[in-house]
């Protein structure tokens, strides 16, 4: 593959921290990159350097002549009144082509999109116009595609969608998001900004996760060896008299270089700590709905709805954007009125509600207000505590507590409110879209959190992993307004609710479908083959192979970890530009054979006991 753009030594400042602290980065054609990484490490502001709109304050960034990119951005603005003068003009930005071809594929797109060209831009819901904006760089055709946080906004058809469309995508894309199941399925490779450097790692998200723990178990060993080192130097240079008249020089210096070493290595930043401050009981009932229908407008958004939720139910909301998961949960707090039906509620609701829009902030309240107004100290569970240790669990630094919130970020709004949400007594806890802009980590610890809470949630989400991680029962859009509850997350809805009738081509033959059945029988004939036949017991030479596999996979295991360990080597960033994409096929190779030697393992033990 020919590299596109190649970053070295690149130097980005803006505060006390380097965003950017000499790394290294080298983008390859066609490859699809997730870039992941803490909220402000400075993942946008890479982005900025790659299309051109900031410059380093040092290294260098070397460029493919000709090579044309298009940026996405978290909240794109749509340049035309319509959607069709908005491809229009997105496709102008792009590759020189005559006015009608440019037309005629604004068009398609628009088609694509299930869109009237001429529908007025500002009706579009946010969903719909993060569709036509990413529609509008991918008519560009560039050769380098940016998208900063492409999913929000976009519900499960959306993500989909999309997703599609870049696992088909020929040319380079590099993607920030935090939506891991998007990870998986679109990235051949994930960058991680880490501490101002770059780390690379070959494959999917749940291939990064293991080479994450490998890589910083390597960087906790050298870091011990290291602080070992330091501390017997400086144990040597507090002897005494003695001692000092006989010390060498040149000792003198190294012990002085470990030091300024030591000072400039940048810690694992702290991780969020999140405690909830929790209500009295609920009554064991908290709402039951029977037979509940709502119109607006003459519009239905719900029928025939019933449902009974109990306290300590995590449920989750599911279905497209406009289907009315938010009027839904307004119906189950009481916050709404049915046309017609019952909506009962249990004794002691104390309801604590996450806003998808972040409305609930006052732009110009310091974050100290935000939190608790006019008070310093605020009551978590039975402890006491002061506002800014309790923001700095939040991650925010004591200088930035009086700052106003209009200063934040999306993902420092979105930890703010969590930080006021956990704030409060209660019950019932209302998570409408909490995932939206939040990293991994914490994502992750969010997660933990509720699984433990031993109240109620209720969460609207399109995070496909996080919903399979909270939730125990699903709501979801059945289509026509009706709604239907599921037991389980998004992995057992998708394996309960009703198959979609196959679309048979109008053009396949009768040869075509006698043949696919044909292939499904001996399928089904074969799979049933599969399932009534008995492991045998293992042979003499299987028995030896089986005691002599735990020593060859411990083997593979450290040469697998040794190769991962070179990704962490800044010289690997700056000698030959082959050596990464070698590096990363013989990860990929040495995790081939790895995973062969798990299988054939776990193979032979389970026909070892076999009578």
């Amino acid at each position: 593959m020919a590299t596109i753009i190649s970053l070295q030594d690149i130097h980005l400042s803006f505060g006390h921290h380097p965003l950017l602290d000499q790394a290294n980065l080298i983008i390859e054609e066609g490859e699809r990159i997730g870039l992941i990484g803490r909220n402000g490490a400075g993942k946008s502001s890479l982005l900025k350097l790659l299309d051109g709109r900031l410059q380093p304050d040092g290294g260098k960034i070397h460029v493919t002549d000709g090579l044309f990119v298009a940026t996405v951005e978290q909240e794109p603005e749509l340049p035309g009144e319509t959607v069709f003068e908005s491809l229009v003009q997105f496709a102008q930005r792009g590759i020189a082509r005559e006015s009608w071809e440019i037309e005629t594929a604004a068009n398609q797109w628009a088609h694509r999109l299930g869109l009237d060209p001429q529908a007025p831009c500002d009706t579009l819901s946010g969903g719909m116009r993060k569709r036509v904006a990413l529609a509008g760089a991918l008519i560009q055709e560039p050769g380098l595609l940016l998208l900063d946080e492409p999913t929000n906004h976009l519900d499960l058809d959306g993500i989909a969608w999309l997703e599609n469309i870049l696992k088909n995508w020929r040319h380079s894309v590099i993607i920030i998001t935090h939506d891991r199941a998007f990870l998986d399925q679109v990235t051949t490779r994930i960058v991680e900004l880490d501490r101002g450097l770059l780390h690379s790692f070959p494959g999917s998200f749940s291939q990064w996760q293991t080479h994450k723990q490998e890589w910083l178990h390597a960087e906790a060993l050298e870091n011990q060896r290291f602080d070992k080192l330091l501390a017997q130097e400086e144990v040597w240079i507090r002897k005494g008299i003695e001692a000092r008249r006989t010390r060498n020089e040149g000792r003198v210096r190294r012990l002085e270089q470990l030091r300024r070493e030591r000072a400039q290595r940048r810690e694992h930043q702290g991780q969020v700590r999140f405690t909830l401050e929790q209500a009295r009981k609920s009554g064991k009932l908290v709402a039951e709905l029977e037979d509940v229908n709502l119109a607006f407008d003459g519009r239905p958004i719900i029928k025939d709805f019933s449902a009974t939720i109990i306290r300590g139910d995590k449920i989750g909301l599911i279905g497209p954007n406009g289907a009315g998961k938010t009027t839904l949960l307004q119906l189950i707090l009481g916050q709404l009125k049915p046309d017609s039906g019952t909506v009962r509620h249990g004794t002691n609701l104390e309801i604590a509600y996450f806003d998808q829009m972040r409305a609930d902030l006052n732009e110009d309240d310091t974050l100290m207000d935000a939190i608790s107004p006019g008070n310093q100290w605020i009551e978590i569970g039975q402890q006491k505590k002061h506002v800014i240790g309790y923001l700095g669990d939040f991650l925010f630094e004591p200088a930035r507590t009086q700052s106003p919130v209009r200063t934040l970020s999306g993902g420092e709004r979105a930890r703010l409110l969590l930080a006021r949400l956990f704030a409060q007594p209660a019950n019932i806890l209302v998570l409408d879209e909490p995932t939206n802009d939040l990293d991994i980590e914490t994502l992750e610890l969010l997660e933990s959190l509720l699984q433990e809470f031993p109240a109620t949630v209720l969460l609207v989400s399109h995070d496909r992993v996080f919903l399979d991680n909270v939730v125990t029962q699903t709501i979801a859009y059945e289509g026509d307004a009706h709604w239907k509850t599921y037991v389980g997350g998004y992995t057992d809805w998708l394996e309960q609710k009703p198959a979609a009738e196959p679309v048979v081509s109008a053009t396949e033959s009768q040869e075509d479908k006698a043949s696919t059945k044909a292939s499904k029988n001996e399928a089904s004939t074969s799979a049933a083959r599969d399932t009534t036949r008995r492991p045998s017991r293992l042979a003499p030479w299987e028995v030896k192979e089986l005691a002599e596999l735990p020593e060859q996979i411990q083997a593979q295991e450290e040469s697998h970890a040794k190769l991962v360990e070179q990704l962490a080597d800044p010289s690997l960033y700056q000698g030959d530009p082959q050596a990464l994409p070698k590096l990363q096929k013989d990860i990929e190779e040495s995790q081939a054979a790895l995973d062969a030697l798990y299988a054939r393992w776990e193979l032979l033990e389970s026909r070892q006991d076999v009578e």
